[in-house]
């Protein structure tokens, strides 16, 4: 019995040992081949080029400037040989900085690491050109292309455009944006990030134990060069800049389709200055700035849209058959709830007064009194079908909503019960009221032509044009309503008692809408920050004023807000008159729309 055991336990071990040594002479095979395939096998990867940025007449906005970067070989920290290099290189080019190339270069440096070091990201072409000869004769220094955004109109359109800048840890995840460093920001470059940076190309190359190159055994170029046109006319841009100088606001210029020929939020800034990385201190210039100079205020500004918002208003008040366009209401200045009064802004009134002559007048009693029949939630609820309240679907990042309340929103945000003095705060833009500059003029578009389109600045890519896209949303009774609302926007540009028709004088029929939004508190941190002097000055209500023309034939939208501006027709007025004529002078309109002298 023991002889059968100790043969039974020979016979196992023995064969355990031949499993073993089968599983690693035959099944490892593979494994260990494969391994041995990627020490021989070094994959390179090629950096695509960023597409470049045009306007609509093919004038560049955002180009690669040509160059180089240097790298130094790895491993020469074990002599002199690393001081030597890094010396030579600062001083031949002053403004690289010796300690800062040796700190790039350690932090790199390993005994795992065998490729070449990159100490001096770009160098302009012209710079480096004479020494090109003298620096790649040496065996520790290697040149290779490379590109560096560049922004030549500098701060116009700065908030459209957008920015490049050094990729950030959450941002490598994309595989691009880890080799090449780089990735869109904010703006367009961030938006359409994906298209304009392309694709990597590689290179599978055969190499030795010590990392010598003995031939390309694979090579798949690069997807690059995927340029984009943008609806942008960097001249009307560039002079709407001009027309906002010591001022802030937001000026958007807009066709009826959507196609947005210029956008800019003021102040605007240098867009060159965060490539290479921005200081400290200019950094904290900006975001100090009382007037928010780093502030998207074309889609991250919030505003009360003020009068602006009565036509969509009175819409709802006429789909709801309780009022028609001839439902007169009497104004004499304001209206009584309990013990409060609401006050029109003409304190002595405005008469009896019908659709027209409210929007033309802008006559808050009227909407006072519109609202309280029809209710919030029906205005609420015809508002967000005509563009508030919900994105606009524009090509930017982190588009603001807004907000348009109702006694639902009230109660899930503040769990209070809705107040018949905040319906009628809220038939004139005020109270909770909040919109963004994009929202207004995209709903300006919708009273000229009664179809909502979704705003856009992309024009056109390599292999495709942009589509134009629209919403319908109005109701057949708002539909048939619509020449009223349009009637009463003509008058307020036109006729002698329009809250517009003093501050305008262009060559074309416009029709348009004045709004006041109120300030209604001022940050305690910015307030801090102001001058004494100041503080009248940013308690002053924001100057809306949105149109469209030709009045007959709707082609364009000139939506203009100048914060704490006062009156919309007199702070904005001006501004929307020569932006019209400006476009004149541009040639957008033909013959037939232009007034005759």
């Amino acid at each position: 019995m023991r002889i059968r055991f100790l043969f039974f336990l020979f016979f196992v071990v023995w064969a355990a040992l031949l499993i073993r040594v089968y599983f690693i002479s035959i099944k490892s095979g593979n494994y260990y081949e494969a391994l041995a395939k990627q020490n021989m096998i070094k994959k390179e990867w090629i950096v695509p080029i960023r597409g470049e940025i045009y306007d609509r007449n093919g004038i560049p906005l955002a180009v690669n400037n040509i160059g180089f970067k240097i790298k130094i070989a790895p491993h020469l920290r074990r002599d002199t040989k690393l001081e030597e290099v890094l010396r030579s290189l600062s001083q031949k080019f002053r403004d690289l900085d010796f300690e800062r190339l040796k700190r790039r270069y350690i932090k790199q440096d390993s005994p795992y690491n065998h490729d070449y070091i990159e100490v001096v990201r770009f160098l302009r072409y012209e710079r480096l050109l004479p020494f090109f000869t003298e620096l790649t004769l040496d065996e520790n220094i290697k040149i290779e292309p490379a590109f560096k955004r560049f922004y030549p109109f500098e701060s116009v359109a700065s908030h459209v455009l957008g920015y490049v800048s050094k990729t950030s840890q959450k941002e490598a995840f994309d595989p691009v944006a880890k080799v090449t460093g780089i990735v869109g920001k904010s703006g367009i470059e961030k938006y359409y990030n994906d298209y304009l940076q392309g694709e990597l190309g590689y290179k599978k190359i055969k190499v030795t134990a010590f990392n010598e190159e003995l031939g390309i055994l694979e090579q798949k170029d690069p997807i690059q060069n995927r340029h984009l046109t943008l609806s942008l006319d960097i001249k009307l841009q560039h002079y709407i800049q001009t027309l906002f100088e010591g001022k802030a606001g937001v000026a958007i210029v807009m066709r009826t389709d959507g196609e947005i020929l210029a956008a800019g939020s003021f102040p605007e800034y240098d867009l060159n200055m965060f490539v290479s990385g921005i200081s400290k201190k200019r950094w904290q210039e900006l975001i100090t700035n009382l007037d928010h100079p780093f502030t998207n205020k074309l889609v991250n500004g919030l505003y009360p849209p003020g009068s602006t918002i009565k036509m969509g208003v009175a819409l709802s008040f006429l789909d709801t058959k309780r009022l028609t366009p001839y439902t007169p209401f009497y104004c004499n200045g304001a209206i009584e709830l309990g013990r409060r009064k609401f006050r029109c802004w003409k304190i002595t009134g405005h008469g009896e007064v019908r659709l027209i002559e409210a929007l033309r007048e802008s006559c808050d009693v009227y909407f006072y009194e519109g609202s309280l029949r029809v209710g919030i939630d029906k205005i609420a609820k015809d508002l967000r079908r005509q563009g508030f309240a919900q994105k606009s679907g524009i090509d930017l990042p982190n588009e603001f909503i807004g907000v348009i309340p109702d006694k639902e929103w009230k109660m899930r945000k503040y769990k209070t019960p809705w107040y018949k003095g905040e319906t009628v705060v809220s038939s004139i833009g005020q109270g909770y009221d909040l919109v963004t500059p994009v929202q207004i003029a995209r709903y300006t578009a919708l009273m000229a032509t009664g179809k909502l389109p979704r705003p856009h600045f992309a024009k056109s890519f390599i292999d495709k044009d942009y589509q134009p896209q629209f919403m319908d949303v109005l109701t057949p009774i708002q539909k048939r309503a619509l020449p009223y609302i349009q009637k009463g926007m003509y008058e307020v540009c036109n006729h002698p008692k329009g809250t517009a028709t003093r501050h305008l004088d262009c060559g074309v029929v416009v029709a348009g809408k004045t709004g006041t939004a109120q300030i209604i508190g001022i940050p305690q941190d910015e307030k801090k920050r102001m001058r004494e002097e100041d503080l009248a000055y940013y308690t002053r209500s924001h100057a809306w004023l949105t149109t469209y023309a030709p009045y007959h034939d709707p082609k364009y939208i000139v939506t203009v807000l100048v914060e704490h501006g006062g009156h919309g027709g007199s702070a904005a007025g001006p501004i929307v008159s020569k932006i019209y004529d400006k476009m004149i002078e541009l040639g957008y309109f033909n013959e037939h729309d232009v007034k005759k002298k």
